[in-house]
């Protein structure tokens, strides 16, 4: 690939919330890694998203230790296209990582020890090559490690440098809160919470947000189109290429019901009166609340990423619309 240059307009392209009552701004739309990102995946595609991601004003990247497959692998290949492409713009991005899901075998590769998560990061920064990430999150909660224990070794991860702000992720409301207050007595600077969160999946309505709005935290929601239910892709079934018809997928082609496909039959005809997408009405739907600084999309191929970005063109709803919405998926 040919020397890369960023486009000179990418800030007109996007537009940035505050996360939260920090000083951070995170573009309303940011890239995940989770897929297409591993040795399994296409390099030069892979990197031809993540130009057309900071092309567009997306300025926030998203990793964890067992991103591939196989695990490590979107680490080590984002680091070989940061070196090459983005090493120059690094003052202008925001690179998180995560752990707390299995990664190494044995008791200390896995969940929420200080031990794990200290050996973790400094594996993570080795295969992306850098001094330190923006984010560093803990991945899942732990039910078997104190909370003191995991949110004082995301404090040490900061003292010694190595992350900017510390996260959490699929944390209830009630762990969020208690996290806080371990956070703010250490004087850490606790950022940001990644839930699950799209227009199938609302378990953060029921007290979550709140709980981010008490303390202060700003939240980026992933899955947002439901592994691709949330998309045109199934309007008629399951297509061969499609993620619910592979095997070893996280979605379980089994989830494709005629009952499913009915509601999202149904969604796509309101996303099409709002001349956008059923994709780009699921991202505009999380949008809609302030309390969501940035929806994570994962995407295969460039185009489906600027056909996200769209989305931000109307992420307004009418009443109507919304309980149109709700009723269509049974809220």
């Amino acid at each position: 690939m040919e020397l890369y240059k960023p486009a000179e307009d990418r800030y007109e392209k996007m537009q940035y919330r505050r996360c939260g009552k920090s000083g951070i701004k995170l573009p309303m739309i940011s890239l995940g890694l989770w897929h297409n990102f591993g040795d399994e995946a296409d390099f030069d595609n892979a990197a031809e998203i993540l130009r057309t991601a900071f092309d567009h004003g997306i300025t926030h990247f998203d990793l964890a230790n067992n991103y591939g497959p196989p695990y490590g692998t979107a680490e080590k290949n984002f680091g070989k296209i940061f070196e090459r492409d983005f090493k120059a713009y690094r003052d202008e991005l925001i690179i998180s990582t995560k752990a707390g899901w299995d990664m190494w075998p044995g008791p200390y590769g896995n969940f929420g020890s200080r031990k794990y998560l200290v050996a973790s990061l400094d594996q993570s920064l080795q295969r992306m090559g850098l001094d330190y990430v923006d984010i560093f999150y803990h991945h899942r909660p732990d039910p078997e490690t104190p909370l003191e224990e995991t949110m004082g070794a995301l404090d040490q991860i900061v003292r010694q440098g190595k992350a900017l702000y510390v996260g959490i992720s699929q944390y209830s409301a009630e762990e969020t809160e208690k996290a806080a207050a371990i956070l703010k007595e250490l004087r850490t600077p606790f950022l940001i919470h990644q839930p699950r969160y799209n227009m199938m999946d609302r378990w953060v309505e029921n007290g979550l947000l709140n709980s981010l709005q008490k303390t202060g935290l700003g939240s980026i929601a992933f899955s947002p189109l439901e592994q691709g239910i949330l998309t045109n892709k199934y309007l008629n079934g399951i297509p061969e290429d499609s993620r619910a018809a592979k095997k070893g997928t996280y979605l379980d082609k089994n989830k494709v019901t005629p009952e499913v496909v009915k509601k999202i039959k149904a969604l796509h005809e309101i996303a099409r009166e709002r001349n956008q997408s059923l994709a780009q009405m699921a991202v505009a739907w999380l949008l809609k609340d302030e309390r969501v600084t940035s929806v994570l999309v994962g995407v295969s191929k460039s185009t489906q990423l600027l056909d996200n970005i769209q989305a931000l063109k109307n992420t307004g709803f009418s009443k109507e619309e919304l309980k149109k919405i709700d009723d269509i998926l049974g809220y």
